[in-house]
């Protein structure tokens, strides 16, 4: 099911004017904010040459520099087969490097070169400058709130968000 923006902020308000009914799910009020924020960040990777994956794959590797491959296909939610192109395309650009593990020769270990601070913080600057547009809508502390309650929600375990 796809939703235009147009469409969601109707039902919004008209369940603003509603007082009968109650707010609406956490996913109908994310997915729209999350497909088009999405959609924003895509021209900015292009420019930066890299595809989605690559850019979570870039990410995650700043917060932890060495993770065995099928470690990392785990921890960014990638089928571990399926992760391998994207770290062909990153190993042959230079912006990661792939080893086998010393304690286990069947384990691949991925870790970052000198290259990727650059590419990752540029096109991380400039999709969080696309963000603070649309987050300077919001009073300050609005954002702050918004902003705390993401990152703790973000970070919680799978399983938490499920239950």
């Amino acid at each position: 099911m796809c939703f235009s923006i147009r469409s969601v902020k109707a039902y919004f308000a008209a369940m603003a004017n509603d007082p009968s009914t109650t707010r609406p799910d956490l996913a109908a009020m994310i997915t729209p904010i999350g497909r088009a924020l999405v959609a924003a960040e895509l021209p900015i990777l292009r420019a930066h040459d890299l595809t989605m994956w690559g850019y979570v794959v870039l990410l995650r590797l700043a917060d932890e520099p060495v993770r065995a491959q099928a470690a990392l296909a785990q921890a960014i939610g990638a089928d571990k087969t399926r992760i391998i192109g994207v770290l062909d395309d990153l190993q042959d650009r230079g912006l990661i490097r792939r080893e086998p593990d010393p304690a286990d020769r069947r384990v691949s270990l991925v870790s970052l070169t000198a290259h990727r601070p650059r590419v990752r913080a540029s096109a991380q600057a400039a999709i969080q400058r696309r963000e603070d547009r649309l987050l300077h809508r919001l009073p300050a502390a609005d954002r702050r709130g918004f902003l705390n309650a993401l990152q703790f929600l973000s970070g919680l375990p799978p399983d938490e968000l499920t239950e």
